[in-house]
């Protein structure tokens, strides 16, 4: 089941999903990708009206059915995987902004940083 952490590029609380459920939304994120591209090909259009008509509905409708979460936009969800955020911080809980961050650039917390690899 996904975990909800707050998301620094958001700005909220969103379901970060595991390394499971991000291999059954990754292939309909590609595939998003490709109607997208085929569509402004096909008619000239711009990327911005490619986006607008084409907005990944299999992947958005896929992340709600896993998290209960309605996501609207479909770039968002690339960042939504957990194993791409570190451990929470000690101070504040939030998680750290990558596996490999040695403070929290939320809180600039620094104290008792442990690694998920110690």
């Amino acid at each position: 089941m996904a975990e909800t952490h707050y998301c620094w590029r958001c700005g909220i609380a969103v379901p970060l999903l595991s390394e499971d459920e991000w291999s059954a939304i990754e292939p309909l994120l590609r595939a998003g990708i490709r109607d997208v591209q085929n569509y402004s090909r096909r008619t000239q259009a711009e990327l911005r009206e490619a986006l607008e008509r084409n907005q990944g509905v299999p992947a958005l409708q896929a992340y709600k059915d896993i998290t209960g979460f309605l996501e609207t936009n479909i770039n968002a969800i690339w960042h939504h995987r957990r194993s791409q955020f570190g451990v929470p911080c000690p101070q504040c809980r939030n998680l750290l902004r990558t596996p490999r961050a040695k403070f929290c650039a939320e809180c600039g917390s620094t104290a008792h940083l442990i690694s998920p690899d110690s």
